[in-house]
């Protein structure tokens, strides 16, 4: 089973290392992030976490919840947390890692990497990331193998994006970072971004003539 963009994310109830967690009343009325872990005491996973610890205050400041999971129960978590506060650099970790022991919410979230057995044999969790908004609608996922380390400096741009282009009616063109030029969207008339652009918009001029590259301060700086 999976999860398409969307779609209402699965409820659930789980332990977590912050205790017991009913996770749509935990992410009422916020944007969250719920990212997979394959097991905890693994090299790149340590790495993740502690990179997200450093960053949490800016996850807070977009009004975005984070969340981690593993397959391992609440006491590995709770160990887990001590070297990674203690080899990362980081002295605070106050954002929750799920236990999922039964591997039941992998399953439920399609979260896990067939290609990644543990030492039992069992499939072990991918590296997922679900980004959800206030709607508990999926907004955006991206599945890593249990090999590459997700960069989460990316993960806080496309939060950037989702959140500014759910509110405009613009998108984000490659490599955007805030504050830099979006483009119109081709459902807009020019004589309705005229009207909603109050700092205008550009049209680039293309070989085939077409009017469709349409560029505009980003509309909420």
């Amino acid at each position: 089973m999976g999860i398409n963009l969307g779609d209402v994310v699965p409820d659930f109830q789980a332990e977590t290392s912050n205790g017991p967690m009913k996770f749509h009343e935990y992410i009422e009325g916020s944007w969250a992030i719920l990212f997979s872990h394959p097991a905890d005491y693994t090299p790149v996973c340590t790495t993740e976490l502690g990179m997200v610890a450093k960053i949490q205050d800016e996850f807070t400041k977009r009004g975005c919840k984070v969340m981690a999971l593993s397959c391992d129960p609440v006491e590995s978590h709770k160990g887990w947390i001590e070297d990674i506060k203690a080899t990362q650099g980081v002295s605070k970790f106050d954002f929750p890692i799920i236990a999922d022991p039964s591997r039941e919410l992998a399953v439920k979230w399609g979260m896990v990497d067939p290609d990644e057995k543990d030492a039992k044999g069992l499939a072990m969790t991918c590296r997922a990331v679900f980004v959800i908004g206030p709607d508990k609608k999926l907004k955006l996922s991206i599945l890593y193998p249990a090999s590459t380390g997700r960069n989460f400096n990316e993960v806080l741009r496309v939060v950037d994006s989702l959140q500014l282009t759910a509110n405009h009616s613009v998108a984000t063109p490659v490599d955007w970072q805030d504050g830099g030029d979006c483009m119109v969207l081709p459902s807009l008339t020019n004589e309705a971004a005229t009207a909603k652009f109050p700092k205008g918009f550009k049209t680039i001029d293309t070989p085939s003539g077409k009017p469709y590259l349409r560029t505009t301060p980003q509309p909420n700086k």
